[in-house]
């Protein structure tokens, strides 16, 4: 069987590097493609810069001759316009040479059309040599990264090679020592057999013990679902299923005094949230306690801001104790206060983000203990 599986493995190292030698057969035949593309375009472009050239030439003997042409025609005009006042006998002959000069001045214009002409043309023809120019110093450096690709690809190889070597030699090892391990492996399962059940009862046990784990541990989850699902839009909460309201609208800038505006906010607040917690059967039986907190920003020195929290805290509090909803449900042995400066500040992108630190916040807290309790005796049990 291993002797099989060693012949499989030296046929995939075979394989692959056949698979290696295509390809680099591939990319020669791709390198000699681009290579002779190249050398037909770089032939075609010198080829119309031969010709450009003879028609710039041709152009300017051209302009040459249109220039003494030109030159000729000024000098004989002068000449007339010299003469005109003398010569009276000559006229039919001026008459003459005035026709022909008209004549030859539409050669003139005829040949500058010519001229432009062939300027356009020869616009034309830098414009198509530039484009190939362009496209010349493309291919250049696409041979250059295929030339690169290959020095790499045949690095790869000759590393395969190795390590096939290496591999081969490693295979012969391994079988070697596996045969001298079979009996050891033929005993190790018979070990394993004769335990697999005890593990399958082991297994099935702790299954149902983390049942009971989660079913001890998820009491706050199913608080705090429950919490949010009762009070719905009416009051937001968090995820820790806390109620926070900002302490710039219950208390002035530094004072500990609620203000009297702020009070039926706070009133409506409180009753919409603790009315969930002590009249759902799903709650109330594991609520302990009722926490009003208070929190600062970093402003100002640490024992500033504790006795600054604390009182804001008592002050909640105090107005709490005040109201219907607490002696009707009894809940003054559950509320309790506590100052937290600005210990829990509110942190967004690493900065502090101060007006939302500026807090009170009203959570609860569950009967842990007797739960804690079960699962340590679960965790311990045999």
């Amino acid at each position: 069987m291993f002797r099989k599986e060693s012949n499989r493995e030296s046929n995939f190292w075979i394989s692959y590097a056949d698979l290696m030698a295509g390809l680099l057969f591939v990319f020669i035949l791709l390198i000699g493609a681009i290579v002779s593309k190249s050398i037909i375009l770089k032939s075609n472009l010198q080829a119309k810069e031969d010709k450009l050239e003879i028609v710039e030439n041709t152009l300017n003997i051209k302009e040459t001759k249109l220039q003494e042409l030109i030159g000729e025609l000024e000098y004989k005009k002068d000449i007339l316009n010299q003469q005109d006042s003398t010569i009276t006998t000559k006229d039919r002959e001026i008459i003459k040479r005035d026709n022909k000069i008209k004549e030859d001045k539409k050669l003139l214009l005829l040949k500058d059309y010519e001229i432009k002409k062939l300027n356009r043309m020869l616009l034309q023809q830098n414009t198509i040599k530039d484009r190939l120019n362009n496209k010349i110093v493309i291919i250049q450096n696409i041979l250059e990264d295929t030339n690169s690709t290959l020095n790499r690809q045949n690095k790869k190889i000759e590393d395969y090679k190795d390590k096939v070597v290496v591999l081969s030699n490693t295979i012969t090892d391994i079988q070697n020592s596996v045969k001298l391990k079979d009996e050891k492996l033929l005993n190790l399962l018979n070990a394993l057999d004769e335990k697999d059940t005890k593990y399958n009862q082991i297994v099935a046990k702790l299954q149902s013990q983390r049942a009971k784990i989660k079913t001890l541990t998820g009491i706050r989850v199913k608080v705090i679902s429950t919490l949010k699902r009762e009070l719905g839009d009416k009051i937001s909460i968090d995820a820790s299923g806390s109620l926070k309201l900002s302490s710039n609208i219950l208390f002035g800038v530094g004072s500990a005094k609620l203000k009297p505006n702020a009070k039926s906010q706070l009133e409506e607040s409180f009753k919409e949230y603790i009315s969930t917690l002590v009249t759902n059967p799903n709650i109330k039986p594991h609520l302990d306690k009722i926490i009003i907190e208070g929190h600062t920003d970093s402003d100002g020195g640490y024992l500033y801001n504790l006795k600054l929290s604390q009182e804001r805290a008592l002050a909640v509090m105090n107005y709490i104790l005040t109201l219907d909803i607490v002696e009707k449900y009894n809940l003054k042995p559950l509320i309790v206060s506590s100052g937290r400066a600005y210990m829990d500040a509110v942190i967004n992108n690493g900065v502090e983000d101060k007006m939302a630190s500026r807090r009170i916040e009203i959570k609860f807290r569950l009967k842990n203990n007797e739960a804690m309790n079960e699962i340590e005796k679960v965790l311990d049990a045999n």
